[in-house]
């Protein structure tokens, strides 16, 4: 997934928003906090490589399953 670092609160918050979870939800799939994730989504911090890669195959999945629709450049 590509996409700049402003644009990734956006994402996390579509992301919750298309899987119909809470900050709590995603947090417990990724194996973060829910702090982390609040962070993220008001973009205070961003994830580090391996966290970022977790999330990134997450979102794979989802679009795999069907759950999860994201524009092209960000599914690339």
């Amino acid at each position: 997934m590509v996409n700049s670092p402003e644009t990734f609160p956006e994402l996390v918050k579509e992301v919750r928003r298309q899987l119909a979870i809470s900050q709590e939800g995603l947090a417990h799939e990724l194996g973060v906090s829910f702090a982390t994730i609040n962070r993220w989504e008001n973009g205070k911090t961003t994830p580090f490589k391996l966290v970022r890669a977790h999330f990134d195959s997450f979102c794979a999945k989802m679009v795999r399953q069907g759950k999860l629709q994201l524009p092209e450049a960000i599914n690339e």
